[in-house]
């Protein structure tokens, strides 16, 4: 299967919201919730997709010619590329009747591990939705981030228990979810954590703990306060607060307040292996990816995800080469054009 047949499957099997675009960039989408697309005027998607692309590469070919490592290590588990496939739930609703969410959480997870990256699971208000989902990484040697939302402690230290058992790398909360409309008023609660309650579920989760949602240094130091082990860069691909910066333009300064004391993630509008590269060279240690994946179901299931984790890491070994960098060690700033607007 080419890219080119993958997008034409997925627009036969994805929709109505999403376009299966050429460019997953934002706009087609604009702000269509139900649907992929981002929360207000919708321009929050498209931002973090342009800035990555006002980002520029520096080339360098005088050096020793050898093949890049792409290899990464994320919490003692080793992968071949620095990526993740990100989180989505309510997968039916957003982008169409083909796959129920455990066939969905099933399939994308295998497939990743096949791959050699790995996939974040999501959660809902269904209790059902983390019990499949959790064990969907059981079935595949604990290789999966399950992703929870910010419920109440007694409801978290349910879901740490299915967690725990499915053996997994580590957890994360996309701790921003509480901005999501349908996560308002219900019981359980869910929503916005103080530093001393996220300290007690980051003791309740029992693995390496991932905040997922952090835009500003302020809210990465609060998360290496309450011993998260590390944080994701993102905005939720502008789905929860219309007007916010790109990830990319906020990115530098969480880097060097942390200095190291954890690890970065970073996902919003990262399309390509050069985008990769370029969150890399500002000091992010991974990247997570999420609508590309989900075309690569639609289009084809399996083969359609693991054709996708194939192009963008072939893709960031090509510019890896081309910038004279043999490993992601040796990816710095160095290799990268940031113009004014993004320092």
């Amino acid at each position: 299967m080419t890219y080119q047949e993958l997008l034409e499957n997925a627009r036969k099997n994805i929709g109505p919201y999403c376009r299966a675009c050429p460019v997953c960039n934002g706009r087609a989408c604009g702000n269509t919730i139900p649907g992929p697309g981002a929360k207000g005027e919708g321009d929050t998607a498209i931002r973090n997709f342009q800035a990555w692309k006002s980002i520029r590469l520096n080339m360098d070919t005088i050096t020793e010619n050898k093949k890049p490592d792409t290899s990464f290590d994320f919490f003692g588990y080793r992968m071949k590329y620095p990526i993740l496939a990100g989180p989505v739930g309510a997968i039916k609703l957003h982008y169409g009747e083909r796959y129920e969410e455990s066939e969905y959480n099933d399939i994308i997870v295998s497939a990743c591990a096949e791959a050699g990256i790995l996939a974040m699971t999501g959660d809902g208000v269904n209790s059902v939705i983390m019990q499949e989902a959790c064990g969907a990484v059981k079935r595949n040697g604990g290789a999966g981030v399950p992703t929870v939302k910010p419920w109440d402690i007694n409801t978290l230290k349910e879901k740490f228990a299915l967690v725990r058992d499915s053996d997994s790398v580590a957890v994360a909360m996309d701790i921003d979810a509480a901005g999501l409309p349908f996560l308002q008023n219900l019981t359980p609660p869910a929503g916005s954590k103080t530093v001393a309650e996220l300290k007690e579920v980051v003791k309740a989760a029992g693995k390496p703990f991932i905040v997922k949602g952090i835009m500003t240094v302020k809210g990465a130091l609060k998360a290496l306060e309450a011993g998260a082990a590390g944080i994701v860069v993102s905005n939720h691909g502008g789905r929860v607060l219309d007007q916010c910066p790109a990830t990319a333009e906020v990115l530098g300064d969480i880097v060097d307040a942390v200095a190291g004391r954890m690890m970065i993630l970073v996902d919003g509008g990262i399309r390509s292996g050069t985008d990769i590269f370029k969150a890399l060279a500002m000091g992010a240690d991974a990247v997570i990816i999420a609508r590309p994946f989900v075309t690569g179901m639609y289009g084809g299931g399996a083969e359609g995800v693991q054709l996708i984790a194939q192009k963008l890491g072939a893709e960031l070994a090509d510019t890896m080469k081309m910038c004279g960098t043999s490993d992601l060690a040796s990816i710095s700033g160095e290799n990268i054009f940031v113009p004014k607007s993004l320092i």
